[in-house]
């Protein structure tokens, strides 16, 4: 397949071809868009808003973020797993994970935290216990957390209770909802998965792996074994092996996309949309650009957030997003709420080569605007700083 076609065969897979809701966002929406996913990252940062928020947003236009929290964590239609990173999965993915649970509790994964469990196996059994009586406990209610030694200075310190915590969770006898500021509130696993699940049967590992990278190929729609394996952070040699077998049941064909200088594989259900439309700005842990060297690869997108580069080497920005308009990446935004004001400041606007141009900033408005509305702010700030910023001033909000 040619590179055009994959690109709208990746964003097909992802929901970008799906139709947005004539009307509000609805809990059937929002288990669509996850079954699109498969999975979704967490991540605490709030510098525009959670960005777990944004892969729904961008695929179904604003909505109530307080109905992913609703379905997540009060319906128990998604639990928290260690997949790509900290991550929600729907709870029938359950039975697939149990594998790298026990690898935890093998000493293959989490080593630090297995060491606290073998150090203090009483005080860990009485975390548990505690836990269980309770029904559900955050860190900081435990009755004995027991704090490490230090000045409980930087974000590293914990108490040994959070650190049990956090092992019996790897391990699978915790999981985790959350409330307020994200703040993890800890309860027996079984109490979230619903137990029609919980009692089907553990799969062997090479079956669970095989179903996942089933799952993966299905998310991505055609893409490298890396880029499959990355999906949900699978072993990649594990992933070969798994790639290999699927293809043999005829269930993910091999691929070749031109201008990729490796070997693909796809799902063969996939379908090509004629066109991808619309203007998003894109959460930097969403599916189709989590992994940079794919991102890279598809649209030719050298992406790095700069959250973490040091001020005098930052190239766009300290928060900088991607924005997709019409299945391509046209720009990249340095992009701040400030929730006091009530503004969304675009601190600095960079379109991608060939694309700064009052056109493009029209578009790229639109998708602001839409961002503006998902955290709540009435008004857009825009800094005269990048190349398609003064485009942007000059179209201004859209009407």
């Amino acid at each position: 397949m040619s590179a055009d076609v994959a690109r709208r065969v990746a964003l097909g897979a992802q929901g970008f071809a799906d139709t947005a809701p004539s009307g509000a966002v609805t809990k059937r929406h929002m288990q669509r868009v996850m079954g699109r996913l498969k999975v979704l990252q967490l991540d605490s940062i709030p510098v525009v808003i959670r960005t777990q928020y944004m892969p729904f947003h961008s695929r179904l236009g604003p909505y109530d973020p307080a109905l992913l929290d609703r379905v997540a964590y009060n319906d128990d239609a998604w639990f928290e797993a260690w997949a790509h990173e900290a991550s929600l999965l729907p709870v029938e993915s359950d039975p697939l994970f149990r594998w790298t649970r026990d690898r935890a509790r093998e000493g293959k994964t989490w080593k630090n935290l297995r060491e606290v469990s073998l150090r203090e196996p009483n005080y860990v059994q009485s975390v548990l216990d505690e836990v269980r009586e309770r029904g559900a406990v955050t860190g900081g209610e435990l009755s004995d957390p027991r704090p490490l030694p230090g000045d409980g200075s930087g974000w590293w310190h914990r108490s040994l209770g959070v650190m049990a915590l956090d092992w019996l969770f790897r391990v699978g006898d915790l999981g985790v909802r959350r409330q307020g500021n994200f703040e993890k509130v800890f309860s027996p696993l079984e109490s979230i998965i619903p137990a029609d699940i919980q009692a089907i049967p553990t799969p062997q590992i090479a079956d669970a792996q095989r179903e996942l990278a089933l799952q993966s190929v299905q998310a991505v729609g055609v893409g490298t074994a890396n880029d499959i394996a990355d999906h949900f952070r699978l072993p990649v040699r594990e992933i070969r092996q798994s790639l290999d077998e699927l293809v043999e049941a005829g269930r993910v064909v091999p691929a070749t996309v031109k201008g990729w200088n490796k070997p693909a594989f796809a799902d063969p259900e996939a379908k090509t949309p004629r066109a991808i439309t619309g203007a998003t700005i894109l959460s930097p842990f969403d599916p189709v650009v989590w992994f940079r060297e794919r991102a890279e690869r598809i649209w030719n997108f050298h992406y790095r957030i700069e959250i973490y580069v040091p001020a005098a080497k930052r190239q766009y920005g300290y928060y900088v997003l991607p924005v997709l308009v019409d299945g391509q990446i046209v720009a990249r935004l340095d992009v701040k709420t400030d929730r006091d004001a009530g503004v969304l400041r675009i601190q600095s606007a960079h379109a991608e080569v060939g694309a700064a141009n009052t056109q493009t900033a029209a578009r790229v408005a639109e998708a602001i605007e839409d961002l503006a509305t998902l955290v709540g702010v009435d008004q857009v700030e825009i800094v005269d700083r990048g190349d398609l910023a003064p485009h942007l001033r000059k179209v201004g909000r859209p009407s």
